[in-house]
């Protein structure tokens, strides 16, 4: 079982600009996909971006020219830089980890609340 701790969420106005962290242990980080899901009060699970073993990437069309998910294997970490944030962007973000799309296992979440 994978291990994962989110970071880096907390609130920010309209435009702005925020950096979450996940990070890693008790697996071989760098065979691991990871994900970014979100998930707002009322809505639906989204996956926001993923990240392959081999650093292949995609994101959901709402967020695509806007985030950006990278790793860091030396660190054992995956990182979403977050910027032109929207009121709907609004949600707890969940790092996940594994071999498919979700994987098994899932951090804690993290708040991001953007406003006006």
């Amino acid at each position: 079982q994978v291990q994962l701790v989110e970071s880096g969420g907390g609130l920010v106005q309209a435009g702005g600009s925020l950096r979450l962290s996940c990070a890693a242990s008790g697996g071989i980080f760098a065979a691991l996909n990871m994900n970014w899901y979100r998930q707002a009060p009322g809505k639906q699970r989204e996956l926001v971006a993923s990240i392959t073993r081999t650093s292949s990437t995609n994101y959901a069309d709402s967020v695509k020219g806007r985030f950006t998910i990278s790793r860091d294997n030396a660190k054992n970490t995956v990182y979403l830089q977050m910027s032109g944030l929207k009121p709907e962007d609004t949600a707890v973000y969940r790092c996940n980890a594994g071999y498919g799309v979700p994987g098994r296992d899932w951090g804690q979440g993290t708040q991001v609340t953007v406003s006006s």
